[in-house]
């Protein structure tokens, strides 16, 4: 807490700096919706902590998210003094500027255990990304339920654990949702949470100051390892060489190590045969892309948080078609438009969804023509593409018509009469009889509706 409500002039033209720096760095859209809000809200001298402050708590929330780091390394570049950097809802009270110059006194180096020195347990939890607000589906719900069971059982018949996905979808949620369940069933074990760059760099500092030995110390006595984005250690030598011996001791000692990536074991580039193997070892999992469904439940659940943003279901419906890249870009999305609307008192409708996200949905736009859905339709189902638009009524070319309709109507634009034309000159009543029946077997059929969910991924990828 805040003891000091009165800002010195130093910190009130520190803070004006790094304004303009923001504004340089970020861009003016960015600095405009989230940052430019900003007010400085107090200094403690004391004890180095600067108060900043936002007009909601949606929006400190948002900015504590995505620029808390940028914020801390820009105050203490200005000034070494500050040691914190706190970002809060307003209060509504004015901060009371003082004219006199404060002496800003130079930071002390605090004592701290050895390991927090290294830098290696600075990372700490999101205390967002936890197991019950993480939305499941079809494409990412094998890599929940392997996360959960090795966070909460007692013995895990795999180790290690490796999650893969593309970017923005879910994977680094995981790892932390594994990490505060494993604390909160087990209090006083050790935990460590690093990416694999942070683990590269904290190596070599350590073969600089020759102090190999402490380093593996902290790391191999960690009782879960969860180490983020592998990948970035690829064709670094002696990285993995201690990457190798330091996932050989957590196994063997019976510790869980947790693995991510961005690709599965075997597509991972420059990185050595033994540390493959190791890593399929265990279990490999993957987080599929966010289908049509995930992403639905994904912005509603969101919207259960933000009780106070009304976006009514025709924009639910918008977002979750025309955004489907990945579920990081869906969120902020969502935030963005929340927060215009806030600052700008304005009602959330498609109009002003499409004003704010042009350049989001300009760069998620997909074309997929019905053509291309027949080409993936024939293919997966092993007819001849000519079959889409015969007269045959044979179940084996039926139906894999029935089902390249059925895309046609929720992946592209495109009208049901011009739908029919394209399948051979049908009559609209067709494609819709082709839609419901699909859906109505969806519901029935596990088989089709895994085959529905693979051709659709494979559409929007």
């Amino acid at each position: 807490m805040l003891t000091e409500t009165r800002v010195p002039e130093p910190v009130v033209a520190a803070w004006d700096l790094i304004r303009s720096g923001l504004r340089r760095d970020c861009g003016v859209r960015t600095f405009d919706g989230w940052l430019r809000p900003i007010t400085l809200g107090g200094f403690d001298a004391n004890t180095g902590q600067v108060q900043l402050e936002l007009p909601s708590q949606f929006m400190a929330d948002w900015v504590q998210t995505h620029f808390a780091d940028r914020l801390a390394l820009a105050w203490r570049t200005a000034i070494p003094a500050v040691r914190e950097v706190l970002v809060r809802a307003s209060s509504g009270v004015e901060p009371i500027r003082t004219a006199a110059t404060v002496q800003i006194p130079p930071a002390e180096p605090e004592q701290a255990p050895a390991e927090v020195q290294t830098g290696l347990y600075a990372a700490q939890l999101e205390p967002r990304y936890r197991f019950d607000n993480y939305v499941v589906g079809k494409a990412n719900e094998v890599a929940f339920n392997a996360a959960r069971s090795l966070a909460t059982a007692d013995k895990v018949v795999f180790n290690p654990l490796f999650i893969h996905g593309g970017t923005g979808r879910g994977k680094t949620h995981l790892l932390h949702a594994i990490g505060h369940e494993f604390r909160a069933r087990r209090p006083g074990t050790k935990i460590l949470y690093m990416s694999a760059e942070k683990f590269m760099v904290e190596f070599v500092a350590a073969l600089r100051a020759n102090d190999t030995i402490r380093f593996k110390q902290q790391l191999r006595s960690a009782d879960l390892l969860m180490i983020d984005d592998v990948q970035f250690i690829a064709g670094k030598e002696s990285t993995q060489e201690e990457f190798f011996h330091t996932m050989n001791e957590i196994i063997s000692a019976g510790r869980r190590l947790v693995i991510t990536s961005d690709r599965a074991p075997q597509e991972l580039d420059g990185i050595e045969p033994r540390i493959l193997s190791r890593l399929s070892w265990g279990l490999v999992a993957d987080v599929n892309q966010a289908d049509l469904e995930l992403r639905l439940s994904i912005i509603l659940k969101k919207l259960e948080a933000l009780p106070e943003v009304k976006v009514p279901q025709d924009v639910v419906m918008f977002l979750a078609k025309r955004i489907s890249s990945n579920v990081r870009e869906l969120e902020g999305a969502l935030n963005r438009i929340a927060a215009y609307a806030s600052l700008q008192n304005r009602t959330i409708d498609l109009a002003f969804v499409e004003e704010v996200l042009a350049s989001t949905l300009r760069a998620n736009q997909r074309r997929i023509s019905i053509d291309e859905i027949q080409t993936r339709v024939s293919d997966h189902y092993r007819i001849r593409k000519a079959e889409m638009t015969s007269a045959r009524r044979a179940r084996e070319v039926a139906r894999p018509r029935q089902v390249a309709m059925y895309l046609s109507k929720q992946l592209t634009p495109r009208s049901l009469p011009e739908i029919g034309r394209r399948f051979g000159g049908r009559d609209h009543t067709t494609v819709i009889h082709a839609v419901r029946q699909i859906e109505k077997l969806r519901a029935q059929d596990p088989e089709l509706d895994s085959d529905i969910r693979l051709l659709t991924r494979q559409l929007e990828s």
